[in-house]
């Protein structure tokens, strides 16, 4: 009986330090914790009327990376715009800019998405001249036409503005009224600035201009 008993100890006691030389090598597995996500193409540029299938990544607390395929809710910021569907598939309805956002449990990652029109014929730049002062701002317009429809169409979100001479106003062009030209540094005398919005569409680049004067007291 006290053979059997101590077999018995001694089983135990082989299998209690197996286990524990277990743990010492490899220690006990933990699922790693999903602490970013990154969303692609990022930024995308569509055509209207174009799709794109967009992805997430996640990055996890171990450092480790993978393509998150289920458990991401999508949406969008401007359905009218760029609507995505329950598996991430982009859809470029309207001119316009929309933010993409996929998000697992309480992580997300989000991804900016320009459309632009297609069968764009001509932009132009509105008004062509401005003049402000040293303090001033003025709001410009890049108003598309577009074959088939008798109004012109807004697209100064997803227009690229630029000046020159540069250094002298910035250019914000996320306003709801249009492309907002503010001076930051003043001239030390009375300047023209060339206003440009380049646009892209199908491949095909406007490149409309106005002229801005700035004066000096």
């Amino acid at each position: 009986m006290s053979s059997k008993r101590n077999l018995q100890i001694f089983l135990s006691l082989t299998a209690l330090l197996a286990l524990a030389l277990a743990v010492s090598c490899t220690g006990f597995f933990v699922n790693p914790t999903l602490s970013s996500v990154t969303v692609g193409p990022n930024p995308l540029n569509l055509t209207q009327g174009n799709k794109q299938q967009m992805t997430a990544t996640g990055t996890f607390d171990d450092g480790t990376t993978k393509t998150l395929t289920s458990g991401v809710v999508w949406s969008s910021s401007a359905t009218s715009v760029a609507p995505v569907s329950t598996s991430g598939q982009v859809s470029a309805a309207s001119s316009g800019t929309a933010t993409i956002t996929a998000q697992s449990g309480t992580v997300s990652g989000t991804a900016t998405v320009n459309v632009t029109l297609g069968n764009v014929t001509n932009v132009v730049v509105n008004p062509t001249t401005a003049t402000i002062n040293s303090n001033g701002t003025q709001t410009f317009n890049a108003l598309a036409t577009v074959q088939g429809q008798s109004d012109k169409v807004d697209v100064s979100s997803t227009a690229s503005w630029s000046s020159n001479p540069t250094g002298i106003v910035t250019i914000n062009n996320t306003s709801q009224t249009g492309a907002v030209a503010s001076v930051t540094t003043p001239p030390s005398q009375t300047t023209v600035i060339t206003i440009t919005a380049t646009y892209n569409s199908n491949g095909a680049v406007f490149a409309p201009t106005a002229q801005l004067t700035v004066t000096v007291p």
